[in-house]
């Protein structure tokens, strides 16, 4: 399973929910006992209690997010082991997390186990993200190491856009899919984020974070040291733009909410 920072899950979870109407079919029949598996840090823990007026439990394997989210009910736990009794929640839902797992079916499978009604999933189709920008080439630069590092990893980064077809094969009966579109945009005046994304732009730094994962797939290194190279001209070119307020960027993000119902 793929892990993540605090500063991660903060920085591409940002703005998500300000519109919680893609949510809504998860709060059909009003449950009152929901988990939160993959809980990180919490947001989407905070959104499912304030949604519900339910009792929200979290549970990652990685304490240090849970600690550092300050979520009340914790748990410390594999998605693919759940360390809970069958039948426990009323929903049991996940957000962002069958994505970055190697087996995502058997955390459908155990989230079916410890729910006694409808088991939800909000994922990504990372395969298709886009990317708008004033900075001429960052568009294709963004796509170009977007796709080598899809291609060096294990996982399936394209879930999303199949959540139906594996709910409903795990067994999930009246499954009910929607996509939505995330948008994460920078514009003047420019948040601290958006400063700190030039930077890290500057200094390649979220490009050589990904190295191994890039050299994993088909990309040769001195094709990625080239690559790296240009991602730091237009990191300059974007320092320039901000410097100057005309920067402007827009990245879109699909992403599917499903919600299936348990066979009893």
């Amino acid at each position: 399973m793929r892990r993540f920072t605090e500063a991660y899950l903060r920085d591409t979870r940002r703005g998500l929910w300000e519109d919680r109407e893609a949510l809504a079919p998860l709060f059909r029949g009003e449950p009152e006992r929901i988990l939160d598996v993959g809980a990180g840090t919490g947001e989407f823990t905070r959104v499912l209690r304030e949604e519900s007026g339910g009792w929200v439990v979290s549970l990652d394997a990685d304490a240090s997010l849970l600690r550092a989210g300050a979520v009340e009910t914790p748990i410390q736990g594999d998605a693919t082991r759940l360390p809970i009794p069958d039948r426990t929640f009323d929903l049991a839902a996940c957000q962002a997390l069958l994505v970055n797992l190697p087996d995502p079916d058997r955390a459908i499978r155990e989230l079916m186990r410890v729910s006694a009604d409808r088991v939800a999933a909000v994922e990504p189709d990372n395969s298709a993200v886009t990317v708008e920008s004033t900075v001429e080439n960052e568009a294709t630069l963004a796509s170009r190491a977007r796709a080598h590092y899809l291609d060096g990893l294990e996982t399936d980064a394209s879930l999303g856009a199949d959540l139906g077809v594996r709910f409903e094969r795990a067994g999930l009966r009246e499954v009910a899919v929607t996509k939505h579109v995330h948008e994460r945009r920078i514009e003047p005046p420019y948040s601290e984020a958006a400063m700190e994304s030039a930077r890290r732009k500057v200094t390649a730094t979220r490009i050589d974070a990904h190295r191994e994962t890039m050299l994993a797939g088909d990309l040769e290194r001195a094709d990625f040291d080239r690559l790296r190279d240009k991602w730091q001209a237009m990191g300059r070119a974007v320092a320039e733009q901000v410097q100057a307020g005309t920067y402007r960027r827009i990245e879109r993000i699909p992403f599917y909410v499903a919600v299936g119902q348990i066979e009893h």
